[in-house]
């Protein structure tokens, strides 16, 4: 066994339960050797956000700098925000033997393929689209003019679903969170 990690990527529509699935699987970062990716952002902190834990803040022109220089896996902008995931830490916690785990959308994950092949990319799909509506209504958070653009993108989301490593159905949240952790055992395994 080698003792750079892996760096795994969480992708997939919203409201499919990256973020739940992440959350279950850091329950166990020790026993499964996991760091969660924290990504550099233009927006301003919440009172609850804590630098370099909730995420990199950074400045527009110190974030453009990090494009221009390369430093980032992936960036991309929304409402108008930067939002990237750093190379350096991530190179630093793989070299220390840790796997890292990235939550992101599927346009970053594709940036990640092309930039870092070497990462493993898993899928997180919705066991329907009427599964994948339930779930995003049931949050709350957006209106349904929202909902229907999330629904949208979701469709050109999961065309790209052949182009990811692995694809986990999340219908029942422990099965697919035990699916991902036998995903990175064995790839531990191997690497």
């Amino acid at each position: 066994m080698s003792n750079q990690g892996t760096l795994f990527v969480i992708s997939g529509p919203s409201g499919v339960g990256k973020g739940t699935i992440c959350q279950e699987l850091l329950k166990e970062k020790d026993a499964l050797s996991l760091a969660l990716s924290v990504s550099a952002t233009t927006r301003a902190p919440r009172t609850t956000d804590i630098d370099g834990v909730s995420y990199f803040f950074k400045s527009t022109e110190e974030f453009k700098q990090m494009i221009e220089e390369g430093a980032f896996l992936e960036w991309a902008t929304y409402n108008g925000n930067y939002y990237g995931t750093p190379i350096a830490p991530v190179q630093k916690t793989l070299n220390q033997g840790k796997h890292v785990i990235l939550e992101i959308e599927v346009k970053g994950a594709l940036q990640v393929m092309e930039n870092y092949p070497s990462s493993v990319c898993i899928f997180i799909a919705p066991p329907d689209e009427r599964t994948l509506y339930t779930r995003l209504t049931g949050r709350g958070t957006e209106s349904e003019e929202e909902i229907q653009k999330r629904i949208a993108a979701a469709r050109w989301e999961l065309e790209q679903m052949d182009k990811y490593t692995y694809t986990v159905v999340n219908d029942v949240l422990d099965d697919a969170v035990q699916e991902i952790k036998s995903i990175i055992q064995k790839r531990s395994v191997q690497s």
